[in-house]
């Protein structure tokens, strides 16, 4: 029987050397393993570099990591038990190691069972000494190093390879609450990772359920925001629990991908239709606010009537309530009182063809009544002054059909960010008209406005985007988008951007990202103890939607709208309970303001230097050396560093079954080329779904 002294002694495979804050160096013994440890009694591949060992102190121990091994020519080394040390005087090679200082293991025993456990702090409480005997650690040891058995890490994601593949756990709340990066090289492992993470969470998630005698599905929400179109194959398996998004036209069991346009707040349709903020923005805004009182109960053509006659009254007033020489005087001024009475005269005519009798013979009859005051008033190419009486008869003929109108409704003005129904088909021609109300050379300002709004609606995928028919309710849209009660529709939702046209695709993933955020925002107001209601939102190609700064072009941008939106939900997503998965293979191209918002990082292979570079100041220094690895890391293996765990680590992710990965595949040239695989090309049929023609039919077909 050994005693726990000659316990650990076995474990002794060096010495301190030299001490620094960021670097320990150690001579190993001569009898130390030279490539397999069997001192733990169970084979260890040691000395490896990123490989662990300890360094008792008076504080438990200091957990290194190994990231130098070479030999050295040193003096003839003391022997146990030989003299001739003091006779040689000759250079011996010795093995040493550098090692970098990433914690502290502590050992607590348990009062009831009497059983050692080991639990690691960040940080080096006590530093060692020279000459302090350096230790390879035991299975139990390396569990504690990596927190396998941790009671807050309850998801597996991998192994680890240089700590005698000790199972990697992790706590959803640190992984998912504080965003996560997930970042490397193209065929480096990311997307599977993605999908391995919200797959193993779900199952743990499950089993916990399970286990503790409950019945229902994990009340979990991951929204994943695939630019690429390559998520829906790894979840096909999950049947009702997937709740796949897809433009139209769309197969049995997905859904058509839905954004209203009506759901758009003003900077969004401001992005979208380039708005210049002379006169278009103003003009855009005033639109939607309109049309967002006037359209979303259905009211009749009667009371937008209304709405568009009060306005006029309310400009007649204000030029009354001006006084005599706001419409006499200098030429000009009588010009613009008079341009504005042709434009009310124009406004009641137009309004007139619209609507029937008795209401078209009232506009009709105000459209003569103004149109008498100007032509009494006009001098040749002049005016003469207008008098009050004049204005005076034409707002009360305004407020006297006003009257007679039934009202919108509406008490508070709807602002243009509201979530309010509105025909999005008709904007353009409701900018148009407002233009023209107005008068003056307003038309020819927003005429390009139109024109761009009316080609966004004619391109046929986008308009089956923005503009459904019949229209989907705000309520049932949450419903499908953030997931109904207890996630009773589906736990995962797959949100295919593959074919959103690119002119679109950032006001798309801008809109999307903003309700879900927005809606946990107002959820967690609404709960009564102002819970927050747990919700992950992933993104993949994320460089390509939360692009640095500095090359967007105009303010108002679809990419620089986009990034705003993404650095809001990094900076304050935490609280509303809403957390971030960004999935890059372009860190550096990434916004500073979200990647420093991401706690937790998996790095897989990542070989540009600019990358590198960026990826390196992510970490501390003492542990900068374990990222030189990056570039030669084989696919599934990755750095786990950050919140979520309490010292860095490699880890092998752990493997997905060719049916539940992601279909981003490499493509097999080789076997296409020889005739391993076929690969028939339907052009018609592809040309046909592409350009939204029917099917040709007939005897030639």
């Amino acid at each position: 029987m050994t005693t726990p002294i000659e316990r650990v002694s076995g474990l002794v495979v060096g010495v301190v050397e030299s001490i620094a804050p960021d670097e320990i160096r150690v001579v190993l013994e001569l009898e130390a393993p030279q490539s397999t440890a069997l001192n733990t009694g169970v084979p260890a591949a040691f000395p490896r570099l990123n490989g662990y060992v300890l360094i008792p102190n008076e504080a438990g121990a200091t957990v290194a990591y190994i990231t130098w091994i070479g030999i050295e020519r040193s003096p003839y080394p003391k022997r146990s038990g030989f003299k001739d040390f003091g006779l040689i005087d000759l250079p011996f090679p010795l093995r040493k190691m550098s090692l970098s200082p990433v914690g502290t293991l502590i050992s607590r025993r348990d009062r009831k069972s009497g059983n050692v456990r080991f639990s690691l702090s960040r940080g080096v409480l006590a530093f060692p000494s020279v000459g302090d005997q350096v230790l390879v650690p035991t299975p139990p040891q390396v569990d504690a190093i990596v927190g396998a058995r941790d009671d807050d890490k309850r998801v597996r994601i991998g192994a680890s390879p240089m700590a005698s593949s000790a199972a990697i756990m992790v706590d959803p709340d640190k992984l998912f609450g504080r965003h996560l990066a997930v970042l490397g090289n193209t065929g480096s492992g990311k997307s599977c990772t993605v999908a391995g993470l919200i797959r193993w969470s779900m199952e743990a998630a499950d089993n916990a359920i399970k286990g503790s005698g409950k019945t229902g599905v994990p009340n979990a929400r991951f929204i994943v925001l695939d630019p690429n179109g390559e998520y829906a194959k790894a979840f096909a398996d999950r049947g009702d629990e997937l709740r796949l998004f897809r433009v139209p036209p769309v197969a049995t069991g997905e859904r058509p991908l839905d954004v209203p346009a009506w759901l758009w707040s003003g900077h969004e349709w401001t992005a979208v239709a380039h708005a210049q903020p002379g006169a278009q923005r103003p003009l855009l805004m005033q639109g939607l606010r309109e049309l967002k009182a006037g359209q979303t109960e259905r009211v009749p053509r009667e009371a937008t009537i209304r709405r568009y006659i009060a306005i006029d009254s309310t400009r007649v007033s204000a030029l009354l309530n001006t006084g005599t020489q706001a419409f006499s005087g200098a030429p000009k001024v009588r010009f613009e009182c008079a341009r504005l009475l042709e434009s009310i005269a124009a406004n009641c005519a137009y309004l007139a063809t619209s609507v029937a009798d008795p209401v078209s013979s009232s506009l009709a009859g105000i459209a003569a009544i103004t149109n008498g005051v100007v032509d009494s008033r006009r001098d040749g190419n002049y005016f003469k002054d207008f008098l009050i009486g004049d204005l005076e008869s034409v707002r009360s003929a305004l407020d006297a059909l006003a009257a007679t109108l039934p009202d919108i409704g509406h008490s508070v003005p709807i602002s243009e960010d509201a979530p309010h129904f509105f025909d999005v088909n008709v904007l353009a021609e409701h900018l148009d008209r407002v233009a023209t109300e107005q008068g003056g050379n307003l038309a020819g300002f927003i005429s390009t406005l139109g024109l761009r709004i009316r080609g966004m609606l004619a391109d046929q995928r986008l308009g089956a985007v923005i503009a459904r028919d019949p229209p989907t309710s705000f309520d049932d849209w949450l419903n499908d988008y953030v997931g109904a009660d207890g996630a009773s529709n589906g736990q995962v939702a797959v949100v295919d951007l593959s074919l959103v046209p690119s002119e679109i695709v950032h006001i798309v993933v801008s809109v999307l990202a903003r309700l879900i955020f927005e809606s946990l925002q107002r959820y967690r107001r609404a709960h009564p103890q102002g819970r927050t209601l747990p919700t992950v939102l992933v993104l993949e190609e994320a460089h390509t939607f939360v692009r640095r700064g500095g090359d967007d072009g105009p303010a108002s941008s679809p990419t620089q709208l986009c990034r705003e939106v993404f650095e809001r939900i990094a900076r304050e997503g935490r609280k509303f309970g809403l957390g971030l998965v960004l999935s890059s293979q372009r860190p550096s191209e990434l916004s500073p303001t979200v990647l420093a918002q991401c706690n937790t990082f998996l790095l897989h292979r990542i070989v540009n230097d600019t990358d590198q570079n960026l990826v390196a100041r992510l970490v501390p220094d003492n542990v900068g050396g374990l990222l030189r690895e990056l570039p030669s890391l084989p696919s599934r293996q990755a750095v786990l560093l950050g919140w979520a765990t309490p010292i860095p680590v490699l880890v092998e992710i752990d493997e997905l079954p060719d049916d539940q990965r992601p279909q981003s595949a490499d493509p097999d040239f080789w076997n296409v080329w020889t005739l391993s695989e076929d690969r028939s090309v339907d052009w018609g049929a592809i040309s046909q779904d592409w350009s939204g023609d029917p099917p040709a039919t007939g005897p030639n077909q």
